[in-house]
């Protein structure tokens, strides 16, 4: 019998990390004995925004969504038996890469590893965190800065490092079409390979284009976002090629990483998410010429709460099922001259040309912030209001909503969740740790890396030398804010209502008669607190309160509570909203109610949104809390509805006292 010479698989990754370094790293080795075959780490929000674990805005925020990483010991112990020089890892990390990587390459040099042969990849995508993340820290020039010093290190030291993933993922959670999911991305990618020409040998510029990697969401319509990938192999050969005269091909190989799509996972039915998940993957596997070279999947419950082990497993087996079981990896292009698939690649090309042409007539990407951000926040609407008259079909959402109870949900243990203890072991490790270190070496350290963020000297050799001083996150960070200033990034909401009043009428007239009553304008404050950057659904919130009729004010992402008080006193508002994605609502919620009612501002009614538990629930009603939303909540003109009768005095709302 003959043998069927197959293709080599993907990578096998699974995003994790949570807790303690010390709970993640064992998630690790247990997932890499069960055939993962390279690790995609996930960082909590503290050492995404470069905060260390103590910090006010960290309360809550501590292991929640990732591990957090505060120092060198944190990163020796996440990596604990785990041979770096052997490992290919990827590192979810934007506005603090140069740091996470100084202390990977350091942890790698207490192993005794060869750093020369670290193979992985820093996301380093900071300008898709102005976009749709905001786990940023400075202004987008020198970020941009700091992105290209990465690549311009690992050409000198890291070979095999791939020193960005231009990040076209969280575009699409933020509501892009996929013309708009190419064409940002593209321009992102431009814009740091413009900034690098001036900082790598020209020889090795070309080599440097070749190491530009991608990662990418893909989407239930799943020919769709296969052409998308097509697209993307076609556009970006023809960007190395034209603009930059990148003559090798293999240096113009679209690569890229992919986790399928997050938003479209559902709280309702969530074992329909394992089909979502299936279906997704096809995306990006099917067509030889466009397949991912590593491939992550979510959990089937994570719109429910953090993944078990277990559910992990079932993801990764899924993708084992695909690479070993089927005969996918056996064959050439299944899609090459296919008349529909060429027509869909085509017009996709051409709208992103379209946009590509309009961004670089901006400037490029750095200057086009404020234009992309305002075109996500529509184009999200627009999704959003598609689902909610039904003219797109969400299993289990708005259609087929009937049927039977999950058994895979019932139980105590159905959901993992984070112990709140581990914040604070986790801030006593972080005490130690500075308590045992040498004063004057992290002093010292402290000052070069100041030096080097002014002067423009490139900032990972003094961030690898206060990685092995023991600075912390947090003491990089502020060097950062110090001498670039800190920034807040464009919320895409406009003040000035627009054109989307179709259905609306209802809410808009009682929002007029509900103002007359109140003697002035319906105010609504969207606040979001914490360090949690998933702003989607603050965005829509907002935006739809505005198109309603309401006064809004929106300042964006990461407050205090004391910032949110504020704000509530100067605005005289009716009625705040806050929005909490980060599962840290129980304590910033704690915090945020006993401060208004020592400012004697809880007569203001207050409402939630975010992935909570019912018996999450119950406590944040018992705290004074007056509406609790979770992602089943899609309808926003229910939401509209209830904020005016929370505010309206005719009906005894709070707010009328």
């Amino acid at each position: 019998m003959t043998q069927v010479q197959k293709d080599r698989p993907w990578l096998f990754r699974t995003y994790a990390g949570h807790s303690t370094a010390e709970a993640s790293n064992a998630l690790y080795r247990s997932n890499l004995a069960k055939g993962q075959t390279g690790l995609s780490v996930a960082f909590d929000l503290p050492t995404q925004t470069g905060y260390d674990s103590d910090h006010i805005l960290a309360r809550g925020e501590v292991g929640k969504v990732g591990v957090p990483i505060s120092h060198l010991g944190d990163m020796r112990t996440l990596f604990a038996d785990i041979p770096l020089d052997q490992m290919n890892t990827s590192m979810t990390i934007n506005a603090t890469a140069p740091w996470l990587l100084a202390l990977y390459i350091a942890a790698a040099d207490e192993q005794g590893a060869d750093i020369s042969a670290l193979q992985g990849t820093v996301q380093n995508d900071i300008i898709k965190e102005y976009l749709s993340r905001g786990t940023y820290i400075c202004p987008p020039k020198p970020s941009l800065r700091m992105i290209t010093d990465i690549a311009a290190y690992t050409r000198a030291h890291l070979p095999k490092w791939n020193p960005m993933n231009v990040c076209s993922y969280h575009l699409q959670e933020a509501g892009a079409t996929p013309e708009q999911e190419l064409a940002f991305a593209l321009a992102t990618a431009t814009a740091v390979l413009d900034d690098l020409k001036g900082k790598v040998p020209e020889e090795h510029f070309d080599q440097m284009v070749g190491r530009i990697s991608f990662f990418v969401n893909a989407g239930i319509r799943f020919v769709t976002e296969m052409c998308k990938m097509r697209a993307f192999v076609d556009l970006w050969d023809e960007i190395c090629r034209d603009r930059y005269g990148v003559s090798d091909p293999k240096m113009r190989r679209f690569r890229y990483g992919v986790q399928v799509n997050s938003l479209g996972l559902t709280e309702q039915q969530p074992e329909n998410n394992v089909y979502r998940i299936l279906i997704e993957m096809l995306a990006v596997t099917l067509s030889k010429k466009a397949r991912a070279r590593a491939v992550q999947l979510p959990a089937w419950n994570e719109a429910l709460g953090l993944p078990r082990p277990w559910d992990q497993q079932w993801s990764l087996r899924m993708q084992q099922i695909m690479a070993f079981e089927t005969d996918l990896l056996e064959y050439e292009d299944l899609f090459d001259e296919n008349p529909a698939v060429e027509r869909k690649v085509s017009a996709l090309k051409d709208g992103a040309r379209a946009e590509l042409a309009l961004i670089d007539s901006m400037g490029g990407a750095v200057e086009a912030i404020e234009y992309m951000k305002s075109r996500l926040v529509e184009s999200n609407a627009a999704r959003i209001g598609q689902i909610e008259s039904g003219e797109m079909t969400v299993v289990g959402v708005n259609a087929y909503q009937n049927g039977e109870a999950s058994p895979l949900t019932a139980g105590d243990d159905a959901i993992m969740t984070v112990d709140p203890k581990n914040e604070a072991e986790q801030i006593a490790r972080l005490t130690r740790w500075r308590d045992a270190r040498n004063a004057q070496a992290v002093k010292d350290a402290l000052r070069d890396l100041r030096t080097a963020a002014l002067d423009g000297s490139n900032i990972m050799p003094p961030s690898i030398a206060a990685a092995k001083a023991g600075v912390t996150t947090g003491e990089w960070g502020d060097v950062l804010r110090e001498a670039f200033g800190q920034y807040r990034g464009p919320t895409g909401v406009s003040s000035t209502p627009s054109n989307r009043t179709e259905g609306l009428d209802d809410i808009r007239d009682q929002v007029a008669a509900v103002s007359d009553r109140l003697g002035r304008k319906l105010t609504f404050l969207m606040g979001k607190p914490g360090l949690d950057g998933h702003s989607n659904g603050a965005e829509q919130i907002a935006t739809r309160a505005r198109d309603c009729g309401m006064e809004i004010s929106y300042e964006g992402i990461r407050l205090t509570p004391d910032e949110i008080i504020t704000a509530a006193r100067d605005g005289a508002v009716h009625v705040i909203g806050l929005s909490i994605l980060s599962g840290s609502h129980m304590p910033l919620m704690q915090e945020l109610m006993a401060k208004l009612r020592l400012a004697e501002l809880d007569h203001i009614p207050v409402i939630v949104g975010g992935i909570i538990p019912a018996e999450d629930a119950q406590k944040l009603r018992a705290m004074g809390v007056a509406r609790i939303y979770t992602p089943k909540d899609f309808e926003l003109n229910r939401i509209m509805f209830d904020i005016v009768e929370l505010a309206d005095p005719g009906l005894g709302g709070i707010a009328a006292q």
